[in-house]
């Protein structure tokens, strides 16, 4: 039974580094269930890497940060349509490591705001023509953006909630393309090793899922997959959190009773 009615369907897909990424997991799910995945990598780099991961599928480069690229995007897929998009685009420069929030350099923040969240803006517009009428747009972000400690990054996925909405709203004025935001708790992956001091919030927050055992991005990945499915239908502008029941469970008595016997 083809549950999530995937079939045939065309899907772009962004930001696959390796086989850890949450965007990685999305295709492979999505090929397994009969879809077709298109691929926007942002260089050459990226390119051969998705290449050698789903070899003979349709690759285009496109960097966020290039409004040229971004409009030679619409050209290069011509008049291929399609009833999905994933964003799953990030940046921040952690060159210095954490800092403050005050201390937030003007040029980072806006780098950082533009790639992670305005090109959800900036692609959705692009593709529009290229949309069917009830297509689906998610975007990945963090289960909890108000307890982040990953710097100015927390402010900005933040603003990346608070967009899809809006971006629901506006595109109903002449469509039924639905965006949703799938908010994922810590995950294994090579682009969270990157962030200062990761590698101890992962523990940390292992302990406080329900479960006691720490998400898996092919977790985070189905989640997706089923949003990009015409089952979701019913969804549209919404934040999904996907992080174990963390969110629920910031008390945990083991850790509670662990921090305070140890003070």
């Amino acid at each position: 039974m083809d549950f999530l009615k995937l079939k045939d369907k065309s899907f772009l897909i962004t930001g696959v580094a390796n086989k850890k990424s949450v965007a990685f997991h999305v295709a492979k799910t999505l090929i397994e269930n009969g879809g077709q995945v298109l691929f926007s990598v942002q260089n050459e780099s990226n390119y051969k890497k998705v290449q050698s991961l789903f070899p003979g599928s349709k690759i285009y480069q496109c960097d966020v940060e290039n409004e040229n690229d971004i409009k030679l995007l619409s050209e290069k897929l011509g008049e291929t349509k399609i009833s999905g998009l994933l964003h799953s685009i990030a940046f921040a420069n952690y060159s210095e490591g954490i800092k403050p929030f005050h201390e937030t350099k003007l040029n980072d923040y806006l780098q950082a705001t533009n790639i992670s969240c305005f090109s959800l803006v900036s692609l959705a517009n692009i593709l529009r023509e290229h949309f069917v009428e009830d297509a689906s747009v998610v975007t990945i972000s963090i289960s909890n953006t108000k307890a982040t400690s990953y710097g100015y990054m927390g402010p900005i996925k933040a603003a990346l909630d608070a967009t899809v909405p809006f971006l629901a709203k506006s595109f109903s004025d002449f469509s039924r393309i639905r965006f949703n935001a799938v908010c994922s708790g810590p995950l294994k992956t090579s682009a969270s090793a990157g962030i200062p001091g990761y590698i101890n919030n992962y523990i940390y927050s292992e302990q406080l899922i329900l479960r006691k055992k720490a998400l898996k991005t092919e977790e985070v990945a189905n989640t997706v997959a089923f949003l990009l499915s015409p089952r979701s239908s019913g969804i549209n502008g919404e934040k999904i959190i996907v992080d174990g029941g963390m969110s629920c469970n910031y008390f945990d008595q083991q850790v509670v009773n662990l921090l305070a016997d140890n003070i």
